[in-house]
């Protein structure tokens, strides 16, 4: 079987672009029966390590997929560009590790696309900076709903909320849940660790509160901002640490706003913004931190939260979304927008050191479920399910009849 991949999103840090890593990695590890095609923009190929032993189909495009930004698109000569090399080939399946990165596929080839979530369709203003993004993020959608043979997603929420958004019959829809990288696990802190939080201004005595993803404005960083404002008047050590690329993201980002909230709060001292932070050292952040807070408005998945937990890190998490079924019982909850509420869960856990443990080991525990391995095995098992029906599958059929 030839199976045609969109790798375009190979180098964006955001997380559909570790979905596309770290689940086509493992999939190439594991799958010794079908072969892997590639297709990637030139200048992205040229920024990224690709793994060895695939093909890659490098398309010359006048933009990196990469640095599409929230107010902007592909070109129709870029598009257009990309389903050619595409249509010039022989595919029994066609793989989209993300719909934010579709192109057309004129050939007869199986198409699966990978809608993480519909969190841009339920808060457009919150993702999209104005109304010409908005259309054409819904045109590029609603092109990939209709062409797709079947759908991938990350938990069970997001394939309730597709289903219902879309109008797709859930038995269209199949969920492949993401794993972790084995740099996040428990540390024992060392100098370069400590070397590591000196980067940051902290220490290894430092109390911090860490929240890792995006700055985007469905995140709900300011509310986590206002519920620590209400806590360091009663732990005035306490900080928070902020983890998100606020300089060169091309998403939509809530990093001026936030600014001056803290401005306005005098809390600029302690609140800290560390940029793209990479996973060795987000690993020491989990594992230093006194409680991973996720506040989003809704999450596809969240693996932050099994980041965290795997490295021991106790986690408080927005009851909306995704995140109840992913961290579980191992976790506490609050209503994003309570934040009241979300202060004192973040209290509770704090002041509670039994609560803690039990949280940590229930966490790892939670953690250990989930892998890249077994994402791979039954991602292979859709493209199977594919293959005998496309037309190169039906054409072999009929060869050995």
């Amino acid at each position: 079987m030839r199976i045609g991949v969109d790798a375009s999103c190979w180098g964006n840090t955001r997380g559909f672009g570790r979905f596309t890593r770290e689940l086509m990695k493992s999939i190439l590890k594991t799958d010794r029966s079908n072969d892997y095609i590639f297709f990637i923009d030139e200048m992205t190929a040229n920024e990224v390590s690709l793994p060895t032993g695939v093909e890659t189909v490098s398309v010359r495009t006048s933009a990196s997929q990469v640095n599409v930004s929230a107010d902007s698109s592909r070109s129709l000569k870029d598009i257009w560009a990309m389903s050619r090399e595409v249509f010039r080939r022989e595919i029994d399946v066609f793989f989209f590790p993300a719909v934010y990165s579709y192109f057309p596929i004129l050939n007869r080839s199986k198409v699966i696309v990978t809608i993480h979530d519909v969190i841009a369709d339920h808060n457009p203003d919150l993702i999209f900076p104005n109304l010409k993004a908005k259309i054409a993020w819904k045109l590029k959608q609603k092109a990939a709903v209709s062409r797709a043979e079947l759908f991938l997603t990350v938990s069970n929420h997001s394939r309730s909320e597709i289903s219902n958004y879309f109008r797709i019959p859930q038995e269209k829809i199949r969920v492949v849940s993401e794993g972790t990288d084995p740099v996040f696990q428990e540390m024992t802190l060392d100098t370069d660790m400590a070397k590591s939080l000196a980067r940051f201004g902290l220490s290894a005595d430092s109390k911090f509160l860490l929240s890792v993803g995006g700055i985007s404005p469905h995140k709900n960083l300011d509310s986590l901002i206002s519920a620590f404002d209400h806590l360091q008047k009663g732990n005035p050590k306490l900080k928070l640490v902020l983890v998100g690329d606020y300089k060169d993201d091309p998403f939509y980002s809530a990093y001026p706003a936030l600014k001056k909230q803290i401005a306005e709060l005098g809390l600029e001292e302690k609140v800290v913004f560390t940029g793209f932070v990479a996973d060795k050292d987000l690993a020491i952040l989990y594992n230093t931190a006194a409680l991973l807070v996720f506040p989003s408005l809704e999450e596809g998945f969240g693996l932050p939260a099994i980041e965290a937990m795997s490295c021991g890190l106790p986690v408080a998490a927005s009851s909306r979304g995704s995140l109840p079924e992913v961290v579980g019982n191992a976790g506490m909850f609050f209503d994003p927008l309570d934040i009241e509420e979300m202060a004192k869960i973040i209290e509770t856990v704090l002041r509670n050191p039994e609560q803690r443990r039990k949280m940590a080991a229930e966490g790892k525990r939670r953690a250990a479920l989930y892998s890249w391995d077994r994402a791979a095995r039954e991602t292979i098992d859709v493209f199977s399910e594919l293959a005998d029906e496309s037309p190169v599958g039906i054409a072999l059929h009929a060869a050995r009849k």
